[in-house]
């Protein structure tokens, strides 16, 4: 009779030594790249430079956005040279802000620091980004505040991001220096909660500032230097742009909807309620159908607010 042998694993004991759980450490570098390959080599010199003068336990994860070019080539070769250095390839690109985000919940140490691999940023600072998180308890992100600007369609981008920050801080009700610099280290614990709300693209780094901003996270701006780019720019003017303004507004909706629509429909009441009065004086027996749509627009657009405060103010999240 044929005797059949099956192949048993063995079975899991007690005394079977569990795997030991990744040590935290103090800072980690969020490193996103996609198509870098002429530069990330010497950001990461740079980078690595200045964390080692430290005495901090640090990693530097670099995240590699399925680039089409020699990036993910050039990051394993300098693994070999930097011990600090961990890379995490994507299988396919989500953009900057999604790189920023799983690097964020990859990360290991309790302070993230993020940044760009095309030599803009004064990365060499970083560690004064961190000193300030690690000697001020009561600040949650440390923000490089540009002096000037470098980027591509200079002419359009200076007085649009003026806009844009103007628009955000009046929403936010503080000033805020630089909005979407791309230089900040932050407490990883406290920015957990606002991940999920990362777009995949620049807009990233907006949101993560009003994110801090609403929920009355302290701030600090640190002025840096801000650099030519390196390789070709991944910034489209109009799309950007129109995304920066959506997702402001969509920041203040998510966390302080009174801001965006009461003003509006306080307004509209105003202007329809001096209409009414001007109708009653000027036409005792008739009022006009547009002082009652204005009206009406009025106090739709206040119960929506009511409405949508109410919302947040219930939220468990």
């Amino acid at each position: 009779m044929a005797v059949t042998q099956r192949t048993r694993r063995p079975a899991a004991t007690a005394e079977s030594p569990a795997e030991p759980a990744p040590a935290r450490l103090d800072v980690t570098v969020v490193l996103p790249c996609y198509n870098e390959q002429d530069h990330v080599l010497a950001e990461v010199e740079r980078i690595s430079a200045a964390m080692a003068e430290t005495g901090y336990r640090w990693e530097l994860l670099a995240l590699d956005d399925a680039s089409t070019d020699d990036t993910l080539a050039v990051l394993r070769a300098a693994q070999l040279r930097f011990p600090q250095l961990r890379l995490l390839p994507l299988p396919r690109n989500g953009g900057a802000g999604t790189a920023r985000r799983l690097g964020t919940q990859q990360a290991r140490g309790e302070i993230v620091v993020w940044t760009d691999a095309d030599l803009t940023y004064p990365n060499q600072r970083i560690p004064e980004l961190v000193a300030q998180l690690r000697a001020d308890p009561t600040i949650d992100q440390v923000v490089g505040a540009r002096t000037s600007e470098q980027g591509s369609h200079k002419l359009l981008r200076v007085p649009a991001k003026w806009a844009i920050r103007k628009l955000a801080e009046r929403l936010a009700g503080e000033r805020i220096p630089d909005l979407n610099s791309g230089l900040r280290a932050f407490r990883r614990e406290v920015s957990l909660p606002y991940l999920r709300l990362l777009p995949p693209g620049f807009s990233c780094v907006t949101t993560i500032t009003m994110a801090f901003l609403h929920n009355q996270h302290q701030v600090r701006y640190l002025p840096i230097e801000y650099a030519k780019r390196a390789g070709r720019s991944k910034f489209r003017f109009v799309t950007d742009a129109y995304r920066y303004i959506l997702q402001v507004l969509r920041m203040v909706m998510y966390f302080n909807p009174l801001r965006v629509l009461m003003p509006p429909a306080l307004a509209l009441l105003g202007i329809g309620g001096g209409k009414l009065i001007y109708d009653v004086v000027a036409n005792p027996v008739r009022i006009a159908t547009n002082t009652i749509l204005l009206i009406l627009t009025g106090l739709i657009i206040a119960s929506m607010a009511l409405l949508a405060d109410l919302i947040v103010r219930s939220r468990t999240d």
